[in-house]
């Protein structure tokens, strides 16, 4: 055999063996929800030892009713598996090479911390039952985009709804919404001073009001945050000093304010509905006024970076669940957005590596 042919022959080894893992994949996030739901990360953490332990320490450590029989192979199976993605560090140890697990920074970021918050609810929430179904059915939101798969796959509710109607879920939600949230306000208030001046501050889909109370903590300035968000949302939401609850539709109007904040809202709309709200957002601004708002931002060329396969993936997520044309949008659309709703000054702030902050200035 030639050369040109084993080299062929070998790129067609690699393709197959590549279409293997993409085929197989599933197995990924769904051991993940695993180990979440077995409260792995928090036993291996253990307040911050984090020493290596084997499937049959960690199941040791759990509270399992007395007919219950847990199986420490299949959880080394799983664990090994999700070591290979770098969630945890794999330790050979001993005379007979028993593997030992402890967290990796990745695994870390499952860990409750003092808050009761970590990315592990998020984790839950996406891959929670209700979702689940409705990824067998993503081509059928290119043979016909008027219905969400989520919606088709559960009697006709929206996402939304279903929030609304299960209070459980809805409470995971928000939760997950919280765990990833933190951190990401704990960097872009160490990177971005435009709240400054600002004394009016509405947080438009704030949902507990917890990005709005950090907001106001981190920023005297503002004297007054406003929680807007639906009635069915704010009514739960706890009290914080300086926040007004405030229920509503934002498009219909949203309340005034010196600025406007949302974080992960125009992501999951229309481009005629995002233009809606911004409209909106407009009218309830001063000249001058502006709309910071939090946002996936899609790279304009593809590639493979970890940064580019998760903005693209968190796309077809949108597509599934949200809105089939609800989506991430590349920099250029959000400015053109901004202009058609009036707001003539557009900039970008990138202070996470997800999320990117874009002002629009009346």
């Amino acid at each position: 055999m030639s050369s040109d042919s084993q080299s062929q022959a070998e790129k067609q080894k690699q393709a197959r063996l590549a279409i293997m893992e993409l085929a197989n994949m599933i197995s990924v996030p769904m051991s993940l929800n695993a180990i979440v739901n077995l409260n792995v990360p928090d036993l291996i953490w253990q307040n911050g030892s984090n020493t290596p332990l084997s499937s049959t320490q960690i199941l040791a450590l759990q509270q399992f009713p007395p007919s219950i029989s847990p199986d420490p192979e299949n959880l080394q199976r799983i664990l090994r598996m999700l070591a290979s993605y770098q969630v945890f560090t794999e330790h050979i140890v001993g005379p007979t090479n028993e593997r030992k697990y402890s967290l990796t920074e990745i695994g870390k970021t499952l860990v409750t911390n003092s808050e009761g918050l970590s990315f592990a609810p998020y984790v839950q929430q996406h891959h929670h039952e209700a979702l689940v179904r409705a990824w067998p059915r993503l081509h059928e939101a290119v043979v016909d985009p008027t219905l969400e798969p989520f919606v088709k796959a559960n009697g006709g509710v929206s996402a939304y709804g279903y929030y609304g109607k299960n209070p459980e879920m809805n409470e995971l939600m928000q939760k997950a919404m919280e765990g990833v949230s933190v951190p990401f306000m704990d960097d872009l208030m160490d990177a971005y001073d435009g709240f400054k001046g600002v004394e009016r501050l509405v947080d438009v889909g704030g949902s507990s009001g917890a990005c709005l109370r950090m907001i106001l903590q981190r920023n005297p300035s503002v004297k007054e945050g406003i929680n807007f968000d639906l009635p069915e949302v704010v009514a739960k939401a706890p009290n914080f000093p300086g926040v007004v609850h405030v229920g509503g539709d934002m498009f219909k109007s949203i309340p005034s304010g010196d600025a406007i904040f949302m974080r992960w809202i125009l992501t999951t709309w229309t481009d005629d509905e995002c233009k809606l709200i911004m409209k909106n957002c407009h009218n309830a601004l001063p000249e001058g006024g502006k709309v910071i708002a939090c946002e996936p931002v899609l790279p304009d060329e593809t590639d493979s970076s970890h940064r580019t396969r998760a903005l693209l993936e968190g796309d077809i997520f949108v597509m599934t669940i949200y809105r089939t044309k609800g989506k991430h949008r590349t920099e250029e659309e959000f400015r053109s957005m901004g202009l058609s709703a009036g707001f003539p000054n557009f900039r970008s702030t990138y202070v996470d590596h997800f999320y990117t902050l874009l002002e629009f200035q009346k």
